[in-house]
C-alpha cells in the first residue's frame, strides 16, 4: 500500500494496519532468537546494542533527543525503566534458550494482569471484578504451563519468563504514570542498557556470519521496526483495542519456531495458553466495547 492510500484510510482503519503489521513483524522475535543460535549473552548483547543504535538514529531522526525530563522524579524513573526494559530484553532472550518459544510468549501474555494488580497497589487504581477473575483465571493458566514444564530442564525457562511478566507488568505501570517519556528514547536507552550489562560475559566476536546475519535482521530491521509501528498504534486505537492485537504475537510466534524448527508445543503448554489467550480476549473486548459505550455517552 503507498503513502497515498493509505492517509486516505480512516484513522481507525489506519490504527488497525499500523497494529497488525507490527505484530506481525514482532511474532518473529523468538524465530530469529533461535536462529542465531548463539549463547544468550551474546544474542542479548548483539539485540540490545543493535537496536540501541537504530531506535536512536530513529530519535535524531524525529528530534526526540530534544525531551527532557519536566522533574527530578520524572528523570529517575525515565532511566530506572530503562533499567528494567534493557533487562527485560536479555530475560527474553534467556527463556526462549531454556524453555519451548510457546511456553515463553503464553507466559508472558499475561503481563497486563500484573500491571493490573500493580496499578491497583501503587496508583490505587479501581480493579473490575472482571478483572480480578481474569487475573485469577490467567494464573490458573500460567501454572497449567509450569506443570507441563517441571522435572524438565525447561522449567528455568518457563521461571524466567513469569520473571519477564512480572517485570514488564511493572513496567506499563511506570509507563502509565509517566506518558510523557517518548517511547523512542526508552527504547533505545534500554538496548544500550542491555549491551552494557551482557559485555563482559558475552562473546560477541565469536561468531559465524550467518549467526550475526540473525542477530543484524532482528537487531536492526526486526524489532526497531516492530517497536516502532506498536509505539504509534495507541495514538488511533484505544489500548485494549491494541491488546487484542498483542494477541496475534502469541499465537503467531510458536507457529514461526514449530514449522521451522519443528519445536512442537506441550499439550500442557496448548492448554494453559488456550485458557490465557481466550481469557486476554474476553476481557479486551469486554474493555473495548464498554470504552465505546462510555465515548458515545460521555457524561456531561
Amino acid at each position: 500500500m503507498n503513502r497515498e492510500r493509505f492517509l486516505a484510510l480512516p484513522p481507525h482503519a489506519q490504527g488497525i494496519l499500523i497494529a497488525f503489521v507490527g505484530v506481525f513483524i514482532l511474532s518473529f522475535d523468538a524465530l530469529l532468537v533461535r536462529l542465531a543460535a548463539a549463547d544468550p549473552w551474546t544474542t542479548s548483547f548483539w539485540r540490545g546494542f543493535l537496536i540501541g543504535l537504530t531506535m536512536l538514529c530513529i530519535c535524531i531522526w524525529r528530534g526526540d533527543l530534544r525531551w527532557r525530563p519536566a522533574t527530578r522524579r520524572v528523570a529517575i524513573l525515565t532511566l530506572g525503566m530503562m533499567v528494567v526494559y534493557g533487562i527485560n530484553t536479555s530475560l527474553f532472550v534467556f527463556s526462549v534458550s531454556h524453555t519451548h518459544a510457546a511456553n515463553t510468549v503464553v507466559i508472558l501474555a499475561s503481563a497486563p494482569f500484573f500491571a493490573a494488580l500493580f496499578s491497583r497497589w501503587w496508583l490505587k487504581e479501581y480493579l473490575p471484578p472482571r478483572t480480578q477473575i481474569a487475573i485469577a483465571v490467567c494464573l490458573t493458566g500460567v501454572v497449567l504451563v509450569f506443570g507441563g514444564s517441571m522435572g524438565s530442564f525447561n522449567w528455568q525457562g518457563d521461571a524466567l519468563a513469569l520473571l519477564l511478566a512480572m517485570s514488564t507488568g511493572g513496567l506499563l505501570t511506570v509507563l502509565r504514570y509517566t506518558p510523557q517519556v517518548p517511547r523512542t528514547v526508552l527504547v533505545a536507552g534500554a538496548g544500550l542498557v542491555t549491551a552494557i550489562v551482557c559485555i563482559i560475559p558475552a562473546q560477541p566476536l565469536d561468531l559465524a556470519p550467518n549467526q550475526f546475519g540473525w542477530l543484524l535482521l532482528m537487531g536492526m530491521l526486526q524489532m526497531p521496526a516492530a517497536s516502532f509501528l506498536l509505539m504509534m498504534a495507541p495514538k488511533y486505537l484505544p489500548s485494549p483495542e491494541v491488546s487484542l492485537f498483542l494477541l496475534v504475537e502469541t499465537i503467531l510466534a510458536p507457529l514461526w519456531v514449530w514449522w521451522a524448527l519443528s519445536e512442537e508445543p506441550t499439550a500442557a503448554t496448548l492448554w494453559g495458553g488456550a485458557l490465557i489467550l481466550t481469557t486476554i480476549a474476553i476481557h479486551a473486548s469486554i474493555s473495548l466495547r464498554q470504552e465505546r459505550i462510555r465515548r458515545q455517552n460521555p457524561v456531561i
